[in-house]
């Protein structure tokens, strides 16, 4: 962005990481509906030139590629001497990889790291000291089902999902006196692309997982351009949700999601309270 004057800008100013595709591309478009300003960190701000040209001095693309942490308070800095605030962080860059725990290598879940938990992580600091200036301001974390519970083939996945929602929920209660929403969006099975294309990677394939890995291998690029859930319908919902008096800290979008962690929730509550008596028995006696 370099040296850009300082300029009004009309609503709220959105920063949304990989907003030229999936759930950042649907988030921007109902922003920008609403009459707010959308500044598109994406790895390739070229691809959004065309929509740039639609939006003028409302869709700034910048370059980020959020595991590239020396260049993120540089795009914070630059975005809030441009538009004199950051509203709404939506932290959605990302991608898939499948395949057993033992098939990740160590190299795979690193890069996912960066990508789904060291990135964001990065990105919040910075944005934090301006919404707390402000009193105001949210942090959308684009987490997933798959952050609130796993399932075979999906584990390094699920590993940097998890990752995000343990510091955002102590996030949450940090900055709520400061004004500042935290939400936590677990979508279910969406038509974002995340399954199409070489959009998702894949471990080394060990034989011994194949029946319980190979479903889920196959069965994700399977479902690409078929699943239930729609992308816009997902970013109204998020907007609806910051837009409440209470937002809520997690946000379970798709029916698919719904039941999946209604269901997680109760095989839970069943499993403690199952072991309720053993888990208090290792306390000391009263007075000890």
């Amino acid at each position: 962005m370099g040296n850009i004057p300082e300029q009004d800008s009309a609503g709220k100013v959105w920063l949304i990481t990989g907003a030229n595709s999936g759930f950042g591309r649907a988030i921007a478009k109902v922003a920008l509906a609403a009459g707010d300003t959308v500044v598109a960190a994406v790895r390739r701000p070229e691809t959004l030139e065309v929509a740039a040209g639609k939006h003028p001095g409302r869709l700034f693309p910048v370059r980020l590629d959020v595991t590239d942490q020396e260049r993120i308070p540089a795009v914070v800095a630059e975005t809030v001497q441009r538009h004199g605030r950051i509203d709404v962080l939506v932290n959605n860059a990302g991608r898939g990889l499948i395949g057993a725990v033992e098939e990740s290598t160590d190299r795979e879940l690193r890069d996912l790291m960066d990508l789904h938990f060291f990135g964001p992580a990065a990105l919040t600091r910075a944005v934090l000291p301006h919404l707390r200036a402000q009193g105001s301001g949210a942090v959308v974390q684009m987490s997933s089902m798959g952050g609130r519970f796993s399932f075979p083939g999906v584990g390094a996945y699920s590993a940097t999902k998890f990752a995000l929602e343990g510091l955002s929920e102590a996030l949450a209660k940090e900055v709520a006196g400061f004004g500042v929403k935290v939400l936590i969006v677990e979508p279910g099975a969406f038509r974002t692309g995340f399954a199409g294309g070489d959009a998702l990677a894949h471990s080394a394939p060990i034989e011994a997982y194949e029946p319980v890995v190979g479903p889920v291998r196959a069965g994700l690029p399977d479902s690409d351009g078929k699943q239930p859930g729609d992308p816009v319908k997902a970013a109204e919902a998020i907007l609806a949700a910051l837009a409440a008096e209470h937002t809520p800290l997690r946000l379970a979008l798709g029916g698919d999601a719904v039941d999946g962690v209604l269901g997680t929730l109760d095989e839970q509550r069943r499993e403690a309270e199952a072991w309720e008596a053993v888990g208090r028995d290792t306390d000391f006696p009263a007075g000890a």
